[in-house]
């Protein structure tokens, strides 16, 4: 009597070299990605981890010095403390305002009966405006000895503040500009909105539902992952805010930086320094590149922080009920 093995016991050699071609095949179409990943995301985080370790100033070999710069930058770095409570203040004040006009600025557009296609282009233009050509303007506008800004507040007897040259006025002139670029917002939501079923109004309005619960009740639950993309990148991009506070601090102070110069950053007395400018200052002006990095993590574990959490919790927030 001759023993057969089971079914499926025996291996199958052409299901193996089927499932490797497939395999091979698949790494193919995803090698442009892992290679991306690797060479300009994975590389330079383990780069910048191994070097925040290190005492490196960028021309003779990094020589590793443990937790010193962890402890310097923590502990006796005087700039770290007021500048991450300053990009706090910016990821907390400026997400959260340029969320609510772009959102208002939608609105207004998409209800208006003639020349949305004039007030979008007025809206908008000002988001494709250089950073720093956006600067610039604003520091003129906002002179405070011979800005329009403060000569029209003074023929009005308004007490007209400094602006960037003032602590107190420096990082709502910052608001000031950004909200003027919120552009971007506005096309995000204008969207939306414009998806949003008329329908579900329709039922809302019968139903006798205003006009503030068909917003929040029918408005918003549309716009909820319009509202956490916006959310998300506009911390990201705002941990990351560097050109505006720099050129502003620089024009303002009249202390233009060019070759050769060193600026200090965060002018007026330190009230528009970011960790972006200390990261550029400790590693391209001071060549203390292990401070540095140390800084760079900081900025990237942040924005990790943010975004889980946002992820985790944007789910529910904005559906509450009454």
């Amino acid at each position: 009597m001759t023993l057969t093995a089971p079914p499926g016991s025996r291996r199958n050699p052409g299901l193996r070299s089927r499932r490797r071609r497939e395999w091979l095949r698949n790494l193919a179409f995803l090698s442009p990605w892992l290679l991306g990943t690797g060479l300009f995301f994975i590389y330079p985080l383990v780069s910048t981890a191994y070097l925040s370790f290190t005492r490196y100033d960028g021309f003779v070999s990094p020589t590793w010095n443990g937790l010193d710069n962890w402890r310097f930058v923590f502990r006796d770095y005087p700039f770290f403390w007021p500048a991450m409570r300053n990009t706090l203040w910016f990821v907390g004040v400026l997400v959260t305002l340029r969320i609510v006009a772009g959102l208002v600025l939608g609105l207004l557009v998409i209800h208006v009966k003639s020349g949305s296609s004039v007030f979008r282009t007025v809206f908008y233009a000002p988001f494709l405006a250089p950073p720093v050509a956006g600067t610039l303007a604003f520091v003129f506008l906002l002179n405070p000895g011979t800005g329009p800004v403060n000569t029209l507040l003074g023929h009005l007897g308004v007490s007209a503040p400094s602006w960037f040259n003032d602590p107190t006025w420096s990082k709502p002139a910052l608001t000031l500009l950004a909200l003027w670029g919120v552009g971007d917002l506005m096309v995000i939501f204008m969207a939306a909105l414009l998806d949003v079923p008329r329908e579900l109004y329709e039922a809302a309005s019968l139903d006798g539902a205003g006009a503030t619960r068909r917003f929040r009740h029918v408005t918003l639950p549309h716009l909820q992952p319009i509202l956490l993309f916006a959310v998300i990148t506009g911390v990201i991009a705002t941990m990351q805010y560097y050109t505006e506070p720099i050129v502003a601090g620089q024009v303002a102070s009249g202390q233009i930086a060019g070759s050769g110069n060193q600026f200090e950053p965060g002018y007026p007395g330190g009230s528009t320094l970011t960790l972006p400018q200390l990261v550029y200052n400790l590693g391209f002006q001071r060549f203390d590149i292990g401070a540095a990095c140390v800084i760079a993590l900081v900025l990237f574990v942040l924005s990790m922080v943010f975004a889980a959490f946002l992820m985790r919790r944007g789910s529910g927030f904005l559906t509450a009920e009454d």
